[in-house]
């Protein structure tokens, strides 16, 4: 049986700054020793380049050997870039505590997991898939959890392409699906997206002509991000567990489309936290830990009928005003723009809109 979880949000006040995450093992919230993943939102620019990246998990593995954490280099740190609009650098820890209250009801559990070496020429096509959902299935056992409806939300960060890594492949005479480094983060992020829902069995195992291109083929809960820090998948899977105890539920929905605030406050029905009809911020009393959505800019170019520019913006990108939009989004719902919103979503929920996973403290 997995040990219950204790699961904290701290802001992040400068590029380097982990004092968050020191106050809570100073205060004796969380054990340095029993910290399992954080999930974070850092201020870079979410490129290829954004370094805040390799900062933030400098900051945080630096402070979490300070106070004796035996491998500080093996916990997965799962950093966003970007925090445009109102959005908020944060960070999102999870540890387990021998310090919870007992309870039959179903219960926060994570597992965490990594994936095989994923080579250059594996990502955008079928053996990326077949490497990250046998990593899924691994972090599921590590969670305790058997049924694949009490996953909630599967966090990956997994490799792109570089010109050093492409450069690589052709080395060895391996082709990659494509020689472009930018566009390969939203590739990345897709088929590692299908190897979640194959993993979880929303989907079948997908063709190659179908990644990054069949869009009616998605995950509920899946949420990915890559970037040039690792070489494989690092896996944080969240769900609900019966028996194990602790304070903390998670629960997930869609939002159908950038607009849809309505998905957001069904993911916090959906963790547990009883809500009136028509809800407002002041009805969760500071019990929302933290909500985690992925968003995408509708390959349409409109939002309910309307057109938008977005796709069309040779000044600004549109990874950078679709995560504006729906932060803005879910900061009215949950009144903290320390959300974390991340982009480039293809196969991550419905085309034009995506997953939401919600934590709540039910006390």
């Amino acid at each position: 049986m997995p040990e219950p979880i204790e699961v904290r949000k701290v802001p992040i006040e400068s590029v380097t700054d982990a004092s968050g995450l020191s106050r809570l093992i100073a205060d004796g919230v969380i054990e340095a020793e029993r910290v399992l993943a954080v999930v974070g939102k850092t201020e870079g620019n979410g490129g290829v380049n954004d370094y805040t990246r390799i900062l933030a998990d400098r900051a945080f593995r630096e402070v979490l050997a300070e106070h004796g954490h035996p491998a500080p280099e093996s916990v997965p740190l799962v950093w966003s870039g970007g925090t445009d609009g109102v959005l908020s650098p944060h960070a999102t820890i999870f540890a387990t505590t021998a310090n919870a209250p007992a309870t039959e009801e179903p219960r926060l559990s994570v597992g965490v997991a990594m994936s095989e070496v994923i080579l250059p020429e594996d990502i955008g096509r079928p053996a990326m898939v077949e490497k990250v959902a046998a990593g899924v299935r691994e972090a599921m056992k590590i969670a305790g959890i058997d049924d694949p409806r009490d996953v909630h939300y599967v966090q990956t960060k997994t490799p792109l392409l570089t010109l050093a890594t492409i450069t690589d492949a052709k080395s060895r005479g391996q082709d990659t699906a494509i020689e472009e480094t930018g566009p390969s983060m939203d590739l990345s992020n897709s088929t590692t997206a299908l190897g979640i829902a194959v993993a979880l069995g929303e989907i079948d195992m997908p063709r190659a002509d179908q990644i990054h291109k069949d869009l009616s083929l998605y995950s509920s809960v899946a949420s990915c991000s890559s970037g040039v820090e690792l070489d494989r998948a690092q896996i944080v899977l969240v769900g609900n567990v019966r028996g194990i105890g602790g304070r903390y539920r998670i629960g997930h929905s869609v939002m159908k489309d950038a607009l849809d605030a309505e998905g957001i406050w069904e993911a916090i029905r959906n963790s547990g936290l009883p809500l009136p009809e028509r809800p407002h911020p002041s009805d969760l009393s500071g019990r929302l830990v933290n909500v985690f959505m992925k968003c995408e800019a509708d390959p349409s170019g409109r939002v309910r009928g309307r057109r938008n520019i977005m796709l069309d913006d040779s000044d600004v990108h549109w990874h950078r005003q679709i995560k504006a939009a729906v932060g803005g989004v879910a900061a009215s719902v949950t009144g903290d723009p320390a959300v974390f919103v991340s982009v480039a979503a293809v196969h991550q929920g419905p085309s034009g809109g995506g997953p939401v996973a919600a934590i709540s403290d039910l006390g």
